[in-house]
């Protein structure tokens, strides 16, 4: 009876779970994309306005028939995007939405000859029978007619020729002629802080005053991102980069010393930031900018008052927010453990990083018809030998991250040196993926990587630098003194 009893409640346990997962999709995106197949397409997202933590939600190979059906979770409208490769195109969602989409026939080469990290190019993605009231018709409205305005009347905007602040109040009457308010709360709001947050780039009105108008005596709206992103742009490195009342050597020590009560009660002396909840959701925007500001602030430190925010607050909205931070943390970070691939060989064998964990490993990521790239190769064409014979716990490590397969194999099997070139070679397969954890956004890129598998550089000097000739791998050997000590 008890096992039957105990049988049960297992069952009735995979239901709920189930239930559960089939309840956290709310939003349904179909699309067709005419000459996709093959390719996976990804539905994405931010976590919030501070981390810019990537999220991705679904993801799927576009078959034969060129269509592909993806879902989400959303308890408030949010924008997202679609992206296939290193093409991608935002538009906002509402929960319970149904969204039909087209991707039009589309170059997918245009990143063999323009970098398009500096030079985004958009996937054209174009909306079927979308309803009048959409946010992302509303909102493509208000955004064309302020941007034609702005570029109409640019002299009176600009700086050099003293900005005429009644143009500005003339560009709000425009917006609300185009898009005035209404029932959907989320393009009201889009309209009010996006326009706020114009008014402080361009310096029509201080940010005293934007506070005083936009968050003095009103709710702290974590969960939208309009709002949001009115609030980051009004503290950005406010606090990370020193104020007239609180030096930047002041807040270095109290985060140095882990000291966080001394920390966030001190960011009180500043009127932008006496409102409790405001000032510590500014200090995990601070924390986060931090990070990334090695030379003033130690990491490990920054990530303990990070945590400690998060396990301490008392407002509950920032708990999420705190360890979206922590996620959205770069793993590629001296001392992180390498992002680990499986990738074919110039022959279709399967080779793993990980069975090369145990030696140093300087990988690469290439493209051998770039002419940048052919240079380093043949640069580490003529260490190679040297760096082997020196040291046997070397392997270089190149990845080709040119389309075909084929345009390696000839590379290496074919052409005039390609024995030359007699290192680990692996083909990326795709795998767009991991190119984004390795960050790599223009070709070639250096890794450094040490034998207990963890980064010790995310960008490594090329070959080119000389940098082969002092790499860490070159280390003294330890010898003996006469008292009996070692050194090196």
């Amino acid at each position: 009876m008890d096992v039957m009893r105990r049988l049960f409640v297992l069952i009735l346990m995979c239901f709920v779970t189930l239930h559960g997962v089939v309840a956290q999709t709310n939003i349904t995106i179909r699309g067709i994309a005419e000459n996709a197949t093959g390719k996976v397409v990804m539905l994405g997202g931010y976590s919030d306005k501070i981390s810019h933590h990537e999220l991705i939600f679904d993801k799927m190979e576009i078959g034969d028939d060129r269509r592909f059906e993806l879902r989400c979770f959303a308890r408030y409208p949010m924008l997202v995007f679609l992206q296939i490769e290193h093409y991608s195109q935002s538009f906002y969602v509402v929960p319970g939405g149904d969204y039909r989409v087209e991707i039009p026939s589309f170059d997918w080469k245009q990143d063999e000859t323009t970098n398009v990290f500096l030079s985004p190019v958009t996937l054209p993605v174009l909306f079927t029978a979308l309803p009048d009231d959409d946010p992302n018709a509303e909102i493509s409205r208000l955004d064309a007619a302020v941007n034609r305005y702005i570029v109409d009347n640019r002299v009176h905007f600009d700086e050099r020729f003293r900005p005429n602040k009644v143009y500005f109040d003339t560009l709000l009457m425009v917006a609300d002629k185009v898009c005035p308010d209404g029932d959907n709360d989320f393009v009201n709001r889009y309209k009010r802080y996006t326009l706020a947050q114009l008014r402080l780039d361009l310096k029509m009105a201080s940010r005293m005053q934007i506070y005083n108008t936009y968050l003095r005596n009103q709710p702290v709206l974590c969960y939208d991102e309009n709002y949001m992103g009115l609030f980051t742009a009004l503290y950005r490195h406010s606090i990370s980069k020193g104020s007239r009342r609180i030096a930047q050597s002041s807040v270095a020590r109290w985060v140095n010393n882990q000291d966080y009560r001394t920390f966030i009660d001190s960011l009180g002396v500043e009127p932008l930031l006496r409102h409790e909840q405001i000032r510590e959701l500014a200090a995990l925007q601070a924390l986060q900018e931090m990070l990334y500001q090695p030379h003033t602030y130690r990491q490990e430190d920054v990530l303990a008052m990070i945590k400690y925010l998060r396990d301490h607050t008392k407002f509950a909205d920032h708990r999420p927010l705190a360890q979206n931070v922590l996620d959205g943390f770069s793993p590629l970070q001296e001392g992180e453990a390498v992002p680990a691939f499986t990738l074919p060989d110039v022959d279709k064998n399967l080779v793993s990083l990980a069975d090369l964990k145990g030696n140093w490993i300087y990988l690469s990521f290439m493209r051998v018809g770039d002419n940048s790239c052919l240079d380093e190769i043949e640069t580490l064409a003529f260490f190679k030998d040297t760096v082997y014979a020196q040291h046997a716990d070397v392997r270089f490590v190149s990845v080709s991250c040119d389309r075909e397969f084929q345009k390696m194999y000839h590379f290496l099997k074919n052409s005039r040196r390609g024995d030359h070139y007699d290192w680990t070679w692996l083909h990326f397969a795709g795998d767009y993926e991991l190119l984004e954890r390795y960050r790599v956004v223009n070709y070639p890129t250096f890794v450094l990587i040490d034998p207990e598998g963890n980064i010790v550089n995310e960008y490594a000097p090329a070959p080119s630098s000389g940098f082969l000739l002092h790499a860490p791998w070159h280390k003294e050997p330890v010898r003996e003194s006469h008292d009996g000590s070692y050194f090196e």
